[in-house]
């Protein structure tokens, strides 16, 4: 033998065991569900964290037992996903937004053992608890309550689970392709699908997304997960801070732009991360109050596209990075993020938001191609359009429950969304491929025109979508929410089109109403857009 390395295998409790070595004194601050402000750190959500597993064994929890939690971002929260992973569990994190019949049924799907929950949500509990089949432990987050004993007589409580647990405890060790964590898709038709995390895959998505390309988190960052950890595992956010040692700000449920100011302003926090719908209040919150968020350095956006004026304003206003990002559940979940590359230095303005403005690069450890209808690779050219498709170290294979596979005959995972790639790697989302407008047998993306209706002052939302049209098949028809206190005119929203986009991409009418209807995870709910407005144009055949 030449020579040899240590081996061990990638396991998530090794994250919380650096953390709470190496920077056990770095503040993790959280609002509670009251208003209330706590604080603790990484040495103590270490020393909990073993506590609580110990707890879990305690209950009867096995290995690969899956354990729910129903709960907001907050301190607790991350004790139980570190203790529950660590331990060989499975976290299985629950959005409390669903409706309760979807909930049950993802409960039941994933047969969870144990159920966490916020004490905002125990009405939610006592609506479903009876339609559960394999919950056997339900508990509170927090210290005893006798309101909630009183609605939940079984119910136990997180601090005194973990006050009488072993801080002691040794963090077991096992193969690391061992599932972690489990999360079911946020899908609008059909029944949610389960993506099973693995030690192994989400260990890589962490070394790879905390890099200064992508996140580029430090220990010197103090960050705010605006994105909730229910929702495709907080963006490995939770997982990503603990490698680096990075101060959390746990929002709770203040995600109003108010509360998410006072914690930017009074933390000092210089990341933040969360979905378009976030930034708007708090954009519109900030300049009402005259703050400047003089900390904040950089804000990741995903799960949707993110209008150029929002880029634009983050810059302008308020001396702000935003880093764009895509992925999805199923690629863990981040899989490109636009960073800059040497080469765009010279960039002007203008050109930097275009660039921005697009999902970015993918990082190491995914690949993307596109194809045509016939499945032909296409060319990344930055203009051809085409299916998206990933595969990589941590990219779905098969759903939870499910034999048959989720890949292409040749092994790649059809994202469902359509896009351009360019010769430097930049990919830009087009479209889901439900949403795309086919007029006249050309392509047009919903997403680009959204972002040109986003620019206007008097829109608060815009969401585009393809109407009915007795000659062209479809038109793009923009529905739109007006800014609190505009008397924004179709005629100006339809202006904003001009000279920017071919004249027969320009939308044929702008539809005002009060509110767009989003999903759980901030997701414009087109189908329902669609069902309500989608014959808009009947009668206009010109």
């Amino acid at each position: 033998m030449l020579g040899s390395m240590m081996k061990r295998d990638l396991l998530i409790s090794d994250l919380l065991v650096h953390a709470g070595k190496y920077h056990c004194d770095t503040r993790i601050v959280s609002r509670q569900t009251d208003g209330s402000i706590t604080t603790t750190s990484w040495g103590e959500v270490s020393v909990d964290a073993r506590r609580l597993a110990s707890a879990l064994e305690r209950l009867g929890c096995a290995m690969g037992d899956r354990i729910a939690t129903l709960a907001w971002n907050n301190a607790r929260h991350l004790g139980i996903w570190f203790a529950v992973s660590g331990s060989g569990r499975v976290c299985h994190t629950l959005n409390p937004r669903l409706f309760p019949e979807q909930l049950i049924f993802i409960i039941n799907d994933a047969g969870d053992r144990a159920l966490f929950f916020d004490r905002t949500f125990m009405p939610l509990i006592l609506a479903i608890r009876d339609r559960l089949r394999t919950v056997e432990h339900f508990i509170a987050m927090g210290p005893r309550d006798d309101e909630v004993t009183a609605a939940v007589p079984d119910a136990l409580f997180f601090d005194e689970l973990v006050g009488d647990g072993d801080a002691g405890y040794v963090w077991p060790t096992f193969a690391e392709d061992t599932p972690s964590s489990l999360c079911y898709t946020s899908g609008t038709t059909g029944s949610p699908k389960g993506v099973l995390f693995h030690h192994r895959s989400t260990m890589l998505h962490t070394f790879v997304i905390a890099q200064r390309d992508m996140v580029g988190m430090s220990a010197r960052d103090i960050v705010l997960p605006v994105v909730p950890m229910f929702h495709a595992n907080a963006w490995g956010v939770p997982y990503i801070a603990a490698m680096c040692g990075a101060s959390l700000i746990m929002p709770g449920s203040g995600l109003d732009g108010d509360s998410l100011v006072d914690l930017i302003d009074d933390y000092g926090v210089t990341l933040a991360l969360g979905v378009p719908t976030i930034w708007q209040m708090l954009l519109a919150s900030a300049k009402a109050r005259g703050s400047t968020l003089p900390s904040l350095e950089r804000n990741v956006i995903g799960g949707a596209a993110a209008p150029p004026s929002m880029i634009e304003e983050f810059r302008d206003s308020f001396d702000c990075e935003t880093l764009h990002g895509w992925g999805m559940t199923e690629i863990s979940p981040v899989a490109t993020l636009n960073q800059v590359k040497a080469g765009h230095g010279a960039l002007l303005p203008d050109e930097m938001t275009l660039l921005r403005s697009g999902q970015g690069r993918p990082a190491f450890g995914v690949d993307m191609r596109l194809v045509d209808d016939d499945g032909n690779v296409l060319p990344h050219d930055g203009e051809t359009q085409g299916a998206l498709q990933v595969r990589g170290h941590w990219v779905v294979e098969t759903y939870f429950g499910m034999a048959s596979t989720a890949l292409t005959d040749d092994g790649w995972f059809d994202t469902g969304d359509v896009a351009t790639v360019d010769p430097d790697g930049y990919m830009v989302i087009r479209d889901r491929t439900k949403d795309i407008i086919k007029s006249g047998g050309e392509w047009i993306s919903s997403v680009e025109l959204e972002g040109i209706a986003m620019g206007h002052p008097g829109i608060a939302m815009a969401a585009v979508i393809g109407a009915a049209h007795t000659k062209w098949d479809e038109r793009p028809v923009v529905v739109a929410v007006r800014a609190e206190g505009a008397e924004v005119t179709e005629a100006a929203v339809l202006a904003e089109f001009e000279g920017r986009i071919a004249k027969w991409q320009i939308p044929d009418a702008v539809i005002f109403t009060d509110e767009i209807p989003l999903s759980g995870t901030g997701k414009m709910l087109k189908n329902r857009l669609r069902e309500r407005f989608g014959n808009a144009l009947a009668g206009r055949g010109a």
